[in-house]
């Protein structure tokens, strides 16, 4: 259970396998966080802090921002003084929303008392989201409830993007605290459905609030592995020599989803695979992988790096732009797999909106110019992973090439590769060329050097993305968060693909449920350099069989 909490381990009846020293890395890393928030309320020890949930009865609150409030409750990161209030349009009591949660919570039996406590700071205001009144009558329940009219306060907005004017206009103009309180407003994507409309949405939010109080919130950020690379790159001296243009041939960033999308392709249609995934999750990745180092770990000092690096991106080419739709493999004895995109009754018979998308990119700078950076994202395939994977130049001459060819005559020595594994089984390895063990000569195999979290670290919790980000917002870190000028450049380099494919210019490939992915994606990647073989194997350490760690077909 990821997400039962830490203190916790010491009665786990497995945690004899977790050993003395990895207990107190987990005690540690919890009470440096406690010790902050401490630090937090210590600056204003009689502010109380109240959290909104915009949106409260939709699926967003009841997946994700109640249970996360209750973890982070439950393990003591949030202030002693705060209450929660939800809001929507829903006749709905606080009672039917913890029922509709309750899946999502987790709650143990030891820890039912403690959960009562946390239900009990909860409330519940029924409005409309453009009619003043309401948010009058929201600001006064929430001065009753926390008796102060300069608590602090947090707005996380889980709403359509329809209702965001509208909505954080009225929250600023009747729902702002008195000094010496501060505000914070938490958007939740989409930010807008391109370029036009998300500079619209930015200008309006500068009109109401200063940078510094928005919080544009991209859970990818959240993200263990995703907040690794900052480290991993900056203080590893080996990559850090090596990160570039000189030593990197491509690199490829994998989103991959096994279900489709299960009756709310209605919701998606709207989006489609790029606007949904690769405009935000993916780019922000790349943006990581790609800047330079930053001054410091501020947030500033990095989203600073980020943007630079963004505005090397030309937009992205047809011709480098491969799009696609899942169709029912009706051979298929998986009853979802049988049915395609155009099959949810939701989806508007004729739509074409990509469910699968490739992009290549080229950032025009010293470190990188001349690498591919290929974006692939698509619903309805083989597994459920998400990835990077940086590959590095063949090694140089021709040493090892008559060995090699005993075994393969049309042989080649697989080029290294550093991969991340963002989730699912978190994971870094470097695979690399070794001699196969036991055999004359130099027969060569490729291997790996393999940090598995959940061997390396066994028994440490990985919170949660949205604890993570939820947690950063209280503590006023916006590091892990999108910035207006990040959020302008990642739109610039993909609107006039949206563009194309809204106006039907660009060939859409239909492919079956459950496949590795799109012929003609996998082929645009090798034409700019990215090289997949196919052989690399490892050994499943838990269930001691041979498997196959790379696909068929990247």
């Amino acid at each position: 259970n990821n997400n039962s909490s830490m203190d916790q381990n010491k009665s786990n009846p497995h945690s004899s396998s977790i050993s003395q020293t990895t207990r107190e890395t987990v005690n540690c890393i919890f009470e440096r966080l406690r010790f902050q928030i401490t630090r937090l309320e210590s600056a204003t020890p009689l502010t109380s802090h109240i959290f909104f949930i915009f949106g409260a009865s939709g699926d967003l609150a009841k997946k994700k921002i109640y249970p996360t409030l209750w973890w982070l409750y439950r393990d003591g990161f949030l202030p002693e003084r705060i209450r929660f209030i939800g809001y929507a349009r829903s006749q709905i009591t606080v009672a039917k929303i913890f029922e509709h949660a309750a899946i999502y919570m987790k709650v143990e039996k030891h820890e039912r008392e403690t959960f009562e406590k946390f239900v009990e700071l909860n409330s519940y205001c029924a409005g409309s989201y453009d009619a003043e009144k309401d948010f009058q009558h929201l600001n006064d329940e929430a001065n009753r409830l926390s008796k102060q009219e300069s608590a602090h306060r947090l707005f996380y907005l889980a709403l359509p993007p329809s209702v965001y004017e509208s909505v954080t206009e009225l929250i600023s103009k009747h729902c702002r605290p008195k000094p010496p309180g501060w505000l914070r407003l938490i958007v939740e994507k989409p930010f807008g459905k391109d370029l036009q409309s998300s500079n619209k949405l930015s200008e309006h939010l500068s009109k109401c609030y200063v940078e510094e109080e928005i919080y544009r919130i991209d859970h990818y950020l959240g993200k263990e592995m995703v907040q690794n690379i900052i480290v991993l790159r900056f203080a590893n001296h080996i990559l850090s020599r090596v990160w570039n243009r000189d030593s990197i041939a491509a690199v490829i960033i994998i989103f991959k989803e096994d279900i489709g999308t299960q009756g709310r392709g209605g919701y998606f249609d709207q989006f489609g695979i790029i606007r949904d995934v690769i405009q935000n999750h993916l780019i922000q990745i790349l943006s990581i992988v790609g800047m330079e180092k930053p001054r410091s770990t501020k947030g500033e000092d990095i989203r600073d790096e980020k943007v630079k690096l963004l505005r090397c991106i030309s937009p992205v080419k047809p011709e480098d732009v491969v799009i696609g739709q899942y169709i029912g493999d009706k051979n298929s004895t998986n009853v979802e797999h049988q049915q395609g995109y155009l099959d949810d009754k939701t989806v508007p018979d004729n739509s074409t909106t990509p469910t699968y998308a490739q992009l290549i990119l080229n950032i025009n700078n010293e470190r990188w110019a001349g690498v591919p950076f290929i974006l692939r994202a698509g619903k309805a395939l083989n597994e459920k992973k998400a990835e990077i994977r940086i590959q590095f130049r063949d090694a140089p001459g021709a040493m090892f090439d008559e060995d090699i060819r005993e075994s393969d005559p049309n042989g080649r020595l697989a080029r290294d590769e550093l991969v991340i594994r963002v989730q699912p089984n978190e994971a870094i390895y470097l695979k690399l060329n070794t001699k196969r063990p036991g055999e004359m000569g130099f027969s060569i195999e490729e291997t790996e050097l393999d940090l598995t979290y959940g061997h390396r670290y066994q028994g440490v919790k990985l919170p949660d993305a949205y604890e993570r980000l939820i947690l950063d917002v209280f503590m006023g870190s916006k590091i892990n968060f999108v910035r207006s000028d990040e959020l302008q450049e990642a739109w610039r380099i993909v609107d006039p693909i949206l563009e194309l494919i809204d106006q039907k210019k660009l060939p859409l490939i239909p492919y079956k449920f459950g496949v590795f992915g799109i012929r003609e994606a996998f082929e645009a990647a090798a034409k700019h350099g990215y090289i997949f073989r196919g052989t690399y194997l490892w050994k499943d350490e838990r269930s001691g069989s041979i498997t196959s760690k790379e696909e068929k077909k990247k």
